[in-house]
């Protein structure tokens, strides 16, 4: 390929990582607003979501002007079909950043039932996923993408938890359970969330190796056989 498509290329990589941060400080907030009841954070989180998806627009625009005028094969196809992958799932991300800050909202203004549910440790991992998964993008790092595979499970199993948690609460105390829904809606978006990193990891493992793994069981391992 030309030099101008390797410009194009460093470009592109250059507005993905772009869109990471924004994202990536779009959940940091919208966790915050949670955990400390913030609205004004959670508006700041809905305040940025529409610059967020206009970055999302323009990168897919960018992608598909490489495919139409450079029409590259092999390794350089995949880059840019991962790249178009991943912008989506960190759009998706946005979006679910902006539902959390919004049950934020919400529940700031609500008398919170006796127990104390605390979101910080899947949170914590929510994020490292995310992080990691890009991570292993820049560094072309598949130990790194396995990982963030594996960290799938100990966010289903928290969010497991935590219905089983905020079920046994509706049923104790009836009269909250409007914010008890909420804060399973939290609980639940932060578990896809942590499903979008994973995409963005196992599409990390098809860009640098070809393997398609996004229906096998995440054993640490990039490949079962």
């Amino acid at each position: 390929m030309t030099i101008h498509y390797r410009n194009e290329v460093n470009a592109l990589k250059e507005k993905l990582v772009a869109l990471s941060g924004q994202v990536e400080d779009q959940l940091q907030r919208a966790v915050e607003s949670v955990r400390h009841r913030d609205v004004k954070i959670a508006t700041s989180v809905l305040d940025s979501d529409h610059t967020i998806d206009l970055a999302e627009v323009h990168l897919e625009e960018e992608c598909l002007k490489i495919l139409a005028l450079h029409q590259p094969v092999a390794h350089d196809l995949r880059f840019i079909v991962a790249v178009l992958k991943i912008n989506n799932d960190l759009e998706r991300i946005g979006d679910l950043a902006v539902n959390i800050a919004e049950r934020a909202i919400f529940l700031a203004g609500q008398v919170m039932p006796g127990t104390d549910y605390d979101f910080s440790v899947m949170a914590a991992k929510t994020l490292n996923m995310l992080r990691e998964s890009l991570d292993a993008l820049l560094r072309e790092d598949m130990e790194i993408a396995a990982r963030v595979r594996e960290s799938d499970n100990e966010v289903d199993e928290d969010h497991r938890n935590m219905y089983q948690q905020i079920k046994k609460s509706i049923r104790e105390s009836p009269e909250h359970v409007d914010p008890l829904i909420n804060l399973l809606s939290i609980s639940r978006n932060l578990e896809r969330i942590a499903d979008h990193a994973t995409n963005i990891a196992e599409d990390v493992i098809y860009l640098y190796t070809g393997e398609i793994v996004r229906h096998r069981f995440a054993s640490g391992q990039i490949s079962d056989q």
